[in-house]
């Protein structure tokens, strides 16, 4: 089962929800993944501490011209749809960059004088952290291409009956590409006007995925209750609250898990992971 922890803008908490749930699993005894998603920003790993055993450059595939048996007839320039080749009367171009690695082109080359080079675009490290295993990407600078990167960072659950997975924040390509397939998405909110917005995108995105999905408030009590109010009107569950509490900033801001540093969260994550469970029929171990 993949559950992903997903919000409509950053700073709302995912990062805090993915890593307690991953260390409460563990500790009742779950087998369990953590896989961080956000790879333009991750930073599961700076709270759990892993030990990595494993680095891989991930890459994609991009075209290379044989020149000798290119006859320049252009075919590759106008199948291309993100202008990564440009024939020209001499010889054809290629911009690397731009590639989506979709194939057509030397698919299609009647001389076929199209290879496959590789473009380095991040890398991707795993390892164990404190009872359960650990996977994260981080993007290469400069690199605009996410999606690729966090498609082989999520194929590492390495069989687990649970991965959680820490998605990019917002409702773009990256974010897209960490919630698609999974058996639940947890969206993660606060209790404030820019938190109810950004909430109501992120429902429409995980809406249009048909996804089965529910809500837990971070920082619970600093705001009011218009998010709990818009849950019950469109029949959201509403899994949950974690409340706002200084310790669990400070816990935070030291790179201290929540459930480590303030006994009271233990059995509030527990409970949190009970309602993702039985929502998806996984309860058992």
């Amino acid at each position: 089962m993949q559950v992903a922890i997903a919000s409509g803008k950053g700073g709302t908490g995912k990062t805090t929800v993915a890593t307690n749930l991953a260390a409460t699993a563990a500790r009742d005894g779950l087998q369990v993944h953590l896989i961080d998603c956000d790879v333009e920003e991750p930073n599961c790993h700076l709270f759990v501490q892993p030990e990595f055993q494993r680095r891989e450059t991930v890459t994609v595939p991009v075209p290379v011209i044989d020149e000798e048996r290119c006859n320049n007839c252009g075919e590759c320039a106008e199948i291309c749809q993100f202008n990564a080749l440009a024939c020209l009367s001499d010889s054809v171009m290629t911009f690397p960059e731009l590639c989506h690695s979709c194939g057509g082109c030397w698919l299609i080359c009647p001389e076929k004088a199209i290879g496959q080079g590789d473009r380095e675009i991040g890398v991707l490290e795993e390892g164990r952290a404190s009872g359960f295993g650990f996977t994260y990407g981080r993007l290469k600078i400069g690199e605009a291409r996410v999606p690729p990167l966090i498609d082989r960072v999520r194929a590492e659950s390495n069989g687990s009956p649970l991965t959680i997975v820490d998605a990019p924040p917002g409702t773009s390509c990256p974010a897209i590409a960490a919630i698609r397939g999974s058996d639940f998405v947890l969206l993660v909110t606060e209790p404030t006007p820019f938190g109810l917005h950004d909430l109501t995108l992120a429902v429409a995105t995980v809406r249009r995925l048909d996804h089965p999905f529910g809500v837990v408030i971070n920082c619970e009590g600093i705001g009011d209750d218009r998010v709990c109010r818009y849950c019950r009107d469109e029949a959201i569950p509403l899994l949950g609250g974690i409340p706002h509490d200084r310790r669990i900033a400070e816990a935070y801001a030291a790179g201290i898990l929540a459930v480590a540093a303030v006994p009271d969260m233990v059995p509030i994550f527990q409970e949190l992971l009970g309602e993702i469970l039985t929502r998806c029929g996984a309860g058992a171990r």
